[in-house]
């Protein structure tokens, strides 16, 4: 199997988060992360390293909005440019605004921190001097995989960080700044019918957001119910897509402490939904925080769980690009990723 990886995703490494609550804390979605999942992937005999090729920008600017990634680009800069305080010490600092737009319609500002608190969800999707590079660079690894997927008719997996599932089309968060499996699978749609399935414990909201009104991406989400968990406010049973999208976006929000038997009935339902979709190609956004004992997770999915999610995803046949999303039970990611990948290869 193809597996897409570039160390530019280390260039990402805020020195903190301000997590639930306002607690400051060190960042979950850390390189350790990909150094687990790479130790792991090395001890097989069928991962096959290739390094990303660049796509440049039209295929993210055809899923986000240009000013959005102009500000991703330059965000760093024009801060270490307006805080002289910064500048002394960027190692200890990442980007936050302090305001955030309302619910009601909000226009861009002019300030910097005014467009931080426009364009970026939460206290999570912190920016450091190499998020843009390491963000790209992401992006890169999904297209690759999936320009791997079309040529060999095969499945690839894109070893990406950060993730991207948590991106719209003009907003990061959630530890996400460009939405991966959303670019990749916009590349692939327009090369053959194209399927979403997203298996992290946390709601697509990103993707949900770029795909709602569209019928030519169907669009799944497999997550912890957002009454109770983050994004907490998109991933709800009665969201099913609008306009030219109206049937063609699926929730299955699940009750925490789902274990592998709930967890497989209803992966079957959105198995079912895919099948009669038919695609030629399938992204599978593949979410670690499933497991049981994940620190930003409330399920109870086992190793032997993983290999059966993957088992049954994999059986179709359907050519598959499989973008690493979250998973923070660093120790356990190795064996749960391969579990997952398994029967793809």
């Amino acid at each position: 199997m193809k597996i897409v990886y570039s160390e530019d995703h280390r260039k990402h490494f805020p020195p903190f988060e301000v997590f639930d609550g306002g607690k400051r804390m060190r960042y979950h979605e850390n390189p350790d992360r990909m150094d687990k999942i790479l130790a792991a992937l090395k001890k097989t005999d069928w991962a096959e390293f290739i390094a990303p090729s660049d796509f440049r920008l039209d295929p993210v600017l055809a899923v986000h909005d240009k000013d959005y990634i102009a500000f991703l680009a330059s965000a760093w800069t024009e801060w270490l440019d307006s805080d002289p305080e910064v500048a002394t010490s960027p190692e200890e600092n990442a980007f936050l605004p302090a305001s955030f737009a309302l619910r009601r319609k909000s226009r861009v500002p002019g300030t910097l921190l005014g467009k931080g608190g426009y364009y970026m969800m939460d206290l999570s999707a912190c920016i450091v001097e190499g998020t843009y590079t390491a963000a790209l660079t992401s992006a890169n690894c999904a297209l690759s995989a999936a320009e791997s997927v079309t040529n060999e008719r095969l499945s690839a997996f894109a070893l990406c960080r950060p993730p991207g599932h948590h991106a719209g089309k003009d907003y990061a968060g959630g530890y996400c700044f460009i939405n991966n499996a959303a670019v990749a699978a916009n590349w692939l749609s327009s090369r053959g019918k194209t399927a979403i399935l997203d298996i992290d414990y946390h709601a697509g909201n990103g993707t949900q957001d770029i795909f709602y009104e569209r019928n030519d991406v169907l669009t799944i989400s497999i997550h912890g119910d957002p009454d109770f968990d983050y994004p907490h406010f998109i991933g709800y049973a009665d969201e099913t897509g609008a306009d030219d999208g109206l049937g063609f976006h699926k929730n299955f929000p699940l009750p925490k402490n789902t274990n592998d038997e709930g967890y497989l009935s209803i992966l079957d339902e959105a198995l079912v939904l895919i099948r009669n979709f038919a695609p030629q190609y399938l992204v599978l956004s593949a979410g670690m925080d499933i497991f049981d004992g994940d620190p930003l997770g409330a399920f109870k999915i086992t190793h032997e769980g993983f290999t059966e999610i993957g088992r049954r995803i994999a059986a179709p046949g359907i050519p598959t690009a499989i973008i690493m999303e979250g998973g923070y039970a660093n120790e356990a990611l190795g064996i749960n990723t391969i579990n997952l990948l398994e029967s793809f290869k």
